[in-house]
């Protein structure tokens, strides 16, 4: 199985133009911001429940992410699930942005304005709350809230070397991530 390649946000849409299958795997509540217009999701999260790629057998798949980071990071997972020539769009999102292609309606864009900031950057914000907080009170109440900051590490050590985020998961429970997570 060889490596996906990557192509630029113009080489992709002449692909796409031509018939080529494009495939978000960012989660939905990053895809809630914003989307390009006529592609397929299959999130990260849950491409073990993918038997194959949203694609007929011999069609081109242009998987992208944000940046173009996930892609290429998750690029044997992916090559897996394709079961055709696939690619890797260079930059992600961020670059077919750039590039002034089209983005998806202009209803994405309302939708964009009213949803939360993505689940991994509220883990990032409660667990450095926490943790700050966990020092805060080791300091100044009792040594016993420095295990407070001491799980919070091993939450994250346990996220990045699982894949698998507790914490993640209970936010997307929140009101306000509901319909976007």
């Amino acid at each position: 199985m060889t490596n996906l390649q990557k192509i630029s946000p113009q080489r992709a849409k002449t692909l796409i133009d031509s018939g080529a299958v494009l495939i978000d795997i960012r989660e939905g509540d990053e895809r809630a911001r914003a989307s390009i217009a006529g592609s397929a999701h299959m999130p990260l999260s849950k491409i073990e429940s993918f038997k194959s790629a949203p694609a007929q057998t011999g069609q081109i798949i242009i998987y992208h992410c944000k940046s173009g980071n996930r892609t290429a990071v998750n690029a044997v997972k992916l090559q897996e699930k394709a079961n055709c020539e696939a690619y890797i769009l260079d930059g992600g999102i961020d670059a077919w942005r750039a590039a002034g292609l089209p983005l998806a309606s202009p209803v994405a864009a309302a939708a964009e304005r009213k949803a939360p900031i993505e689940i991994i950057r509220q883990v990032m914000i409660v667990a450095g709350s926490l943790a700050l907080l966990g020092v805060v009170l080791g300091f100044s109440v009792s040594p016993a809230w420095f295990y407070l900051s001491a799980a919070i590490g091993a939450g994250l050590i346990f996220s990045g070397i699982t894949g698998w985020c507790m914490m993640a998961n209970l936010l997307k429970l929140m009101p306000w991530n509901k319909g976007f997570a």
